[in-house]
């Protein structure tokens, strides 16, 4: 990996809700999700009794970041890697990238701030689980987005066991999509139990 350039890096007015970019003529979005308290981990709207590593539950509070509205798809994959992705179901722009390590996807993000000047990095599973449930937006939803999973998401009753496109279901309050079904998301922090 090459040293990180010695230009200042682009900052982000606090006042900007949604952050455009574009790569190559593919164009990507974050969504600002504002800082705030939550109770992360199995809680009822999730679950009737909570899956033994969604416990315990705990107070977490961040501060406001960014977040893509979609899963980064092969065709913005493509243009950053500069090569086309490896995929179980073979190449389509508009799918989310699959078959990738976390390491694949440092190496992407080192490159995609190089090419935008701008600091990217994946969210930790507490800022992934905040916006899922849609921030300080909440509405305590079962879902990302609706009590109905059919709105939402791409499971094993509707998908036919293959990955969809971004966007073809609602989005949840945050205007983030696919945050629940359709793909496993990494997360920058490791996966684990919490401890007690």
């Amino acid at each position: 990996i090459n040293p990180v350039s010695a230009k200042p890096r682009n900052t982000i007015p606090d006042s900007l809700q949604v952050l455009h970019f574009e790569v190559n003529g593919i164009p990507f979005s974050m969504q600002r999700v504002e800082g705030g308290v939550f109770v992360m981990g199995g809680t009822r709207e999730q679950h009737r009794e909570p899956i033994s590593t969604d416990l315990p539950r705990h107070t977490v509070a961040l501060n406001a970041y960014y977040i893509g509205h979609t899963e980064v798809t092969q065709a913005l994959w493509q243009v950053v890697m500069n090569e086309e992705p490896l995929t179980l179901e073979g190449y389509n722009p508009n799918h989310p990238i699959t078959n990738i390590s976390w390491y694949d996807c440092q190496t992407f993000i080192h490159r995609l701030d190089s090419i935008t000047n701008m600091p990217f990095r994946l969210p930790t599973e507490a800022e992934w689980e905040f916006a899922c449930r849609g921030g300080l937006s909440t509405k305590g939803l079962r879902f990302s987005g609706s009590d109905k999973i059919d709105d939402v998401a791409w499971f094993d009753y509707n998908s036919n066991g293959q990955v969809h496109p971004i966007k073809e279901k609602q989005p949840n309050e945050l205007g983030l999509y696919d945050m629940s079904g359709n793909l496993f998301e990494w997360c920058y922090d490791w996966y684990g139990p919490y401890p007690s």
